[in-house]
């Protein structure tokens, strides 16, 4: 039997503890509670093929189109083709599809860059539909704890206690964040799915807690990360004058089912950016978006869907028809206001198809990781697919690994030396803002060398004032969280600066066009 410890209750996380709890005990921790992950707030749905008129050629071809010559053709392989298997395995742990009236086959829409109606859905909270079954069915098992108020402060390594054994990850050190206490997890195997990063971004659709503490922990760890520089950004959140935090996300499949984008005058100018006008990839819509912004001096443009029949509107998209009414647009009778913001991380935790890490007993799963699926764009709805597939291949290659022998050194308690209690933390809020703004503003949308190394130079800065902070101060969940945004913003940064092109998601003014040279990975080390 074996012990896991795994780190984050999306998709990816709950998945895996499901097929895990069949070899031994699984622990999976919630940074807050179970069901607020970006998983639950996922809306438009999950790829695969499953019509007769698709194949998985077309899926596999899309994707590579999207991911613009940097995705691994065999780890994409791997995974579109047992998409189905996998999609079986979620209805059987309780996930309700939407189906064709009277009928038994999935009601299958179409996102921007498929060529094939491909998606299956749940009306548009698919997401949740997802995390609430899954959560349910570990819910009931008793080989599975959920623990909530759970945030891993570091990761526990042998070579940090003995010289003597092979370096391999133990398990972490993991802050109780309501009692202020950390605690010791041990565990034969870690799973880092803690998800995304796009809290290091002013504006972003991600929920709260998206601040890439799993790519943080594993770089500072000795993990190598990859295609940092790839972060997508969504072309439609909704817009509102009181600037927050979140912004709340307007469904692709919106525009999948004929939303148009207009200018505020109420021209359509997609056209002018690409033949497959608003179902081109996320990346050109954001870039047009950014651009008529620009040009026009407005602060968002227009996603239209009121030419649609109401009640079709209202029952396919319920949960955007609320959230809009409740921010005082029916997007029955008019145009929604909307803006890019940050949204997905292409890059991560380099890992291999089966989610294995640069370091011995440490799995990446999902957003955390980097597997070569998305390349330089992510083909939508490919993300929740992704951390089915990948947990399910992680577990497989876990049921042929041997028992790992006892660790035969001593794991010290948490040791927070002369750190004291700190009651300014003004310091921590300040330096918040600070980050994401710079994020924002010099490496967003568009990019240039001038703008990405003023932001490396003020990173650096902001890094030496956190780290001083960090070991002067009893830990808690912002300052670890500001810790761990810096650092995964510090990887954004550098990773653009050694790409010189652009491709993908990743534009840059000073080399506005793809270089062959640049057709690979970009691979940082700590």
């Amino acid at each position: 039997m074996k012990n896991f410890l795994v780190m984050g209750t999306g998709i990816a996380g709950l998945f895996f503890a499901l097929k895990a709890s069949k070899l031994g005990k699984v622990t999976v921790l919630a940074k807050e509670e179970a069901d607020h992950t970006a998983t639950a707030m996922a809306q438009g749905g999950i790829a695969s093929v499953t019509g007769s008129s698709d194949s998985f050629e077309s899926h596999i071809q899309d994707t590579l189109v999207a991911g613009a010559g940097l995705c691994h053709e065999s780890v994409v392989k791997n995974c579109i083709e047992q998409a189905p298997a996998r999609i079986q395995e979620l209805v059987n742990f309780g996930v309700q599809f939407d189906r064709l009236t009277g009928k038994s086959d999935f009601d299958l829409t179409k996102e921007g860059g498929h060529s094939h109606h491909r998606i299956l859905h749940s009306f548009d909270q698919t997401g949740r539909a997802i995390q609430n079954a899954l959560l349910q069915a570990c819910m009931a098992n008793t080989n599975i704890e959920i623990l909530e108020h759970r945030m891993a402060v570091d990761l526990i390594l042998t070579k940090k206690i003995s010289k003597s054994e092979p370096n391999r990850c133990l398990g972490a050190y993991v802050l109780d964040v309501k009692s202020g206490k950390v605690e010791t997890f041990l565990a034969d195997h870690t799973i880092l799915a803690t998800g995304g990063a796009g809290k290091v971004y002013l504006y972003t659709s991600n929920w709260e807690g998206a601040t890439g503490d799993g790519i943080a922990m594993a770089f500072r760890a000795g993990a190598r990360v990859a295609n940092m520089e790839f972060l997508q950004f969504h072309p439609t959140c909704l817009y509102s004058s009181q600037p927050k935090s979140r912004n709340f996300l307007i469904t692709e499949a919106l525009r999948g089912e004929g939303a148009r984008l207009l200018t505020v005058d109420g021209k359509r100018f997609m056209e002018q950016y690409d033949a497959r006008l608003e179902l081109a990839p996320r990346d050109i819509v954001a870039r047009a978006i950014d651009a008529e912004i620009k040009k026009s001096g407005r602060e968002f443009v227009h996603l239209d869907i009121s030419h649609k029949p109401k009640d079709e509107t209202v029952s396919r998209f319920p949960g955007v028809y609320e959230r809009c009414l409740e921010a005082g647009v029916d997007i029955t009778r008019q145009p929604i206001p909307v803006v890019p913001a940050a949204h997905y991380l292409c890059g991560g935790v380099i890992t291999d198809i089966f989610g294995r890490t640069d370091i011995d007993c440490l799995w990446a799963l999902g957003e955390t990781a980097c597997t070569g699926l998305h390349g330089a764009n992510r083909l939508a709805s490919n993300s929740l697919l992704e951390g089915i597939a990948f947990a399910h291949n992680a577990v497989e290659q876990l049921s042929q690994i041997p028992a790992i022998k006892p660790f035969k050194g001593t794991v010290a308690q948490w040791d927070p030396g002369r750190a004291v209690h700190d009651d300014e933390m003004v310091v921590v809020s300040h330096n918040w803002d600070e980050v994401r703004r710079l994020m924002w503003n010099y490496v967003g949308i568009v990019r240039t060398n001038k703008r990405l190394e003023r932001a490396l130079h003020r990173i650096l800065v902001l890094q030496s004032e956190i780290r001083d902070y960090y070991w002067h101060t009893i830990v808690n969940k912002d300052l670890l969280e500001l810790r761990n945004i810096a650092l995964v913003a510090e990887l954004i940064i550098r990773s653009a600066l050694k790409r010189k092109e652009s491709r993908g998601i990743h534009y840059n003014l000073d080399y506005p066009e793809p270089n062959p040279k640049f057709a690979e990975d970009t691979v940082l080390e700590p």
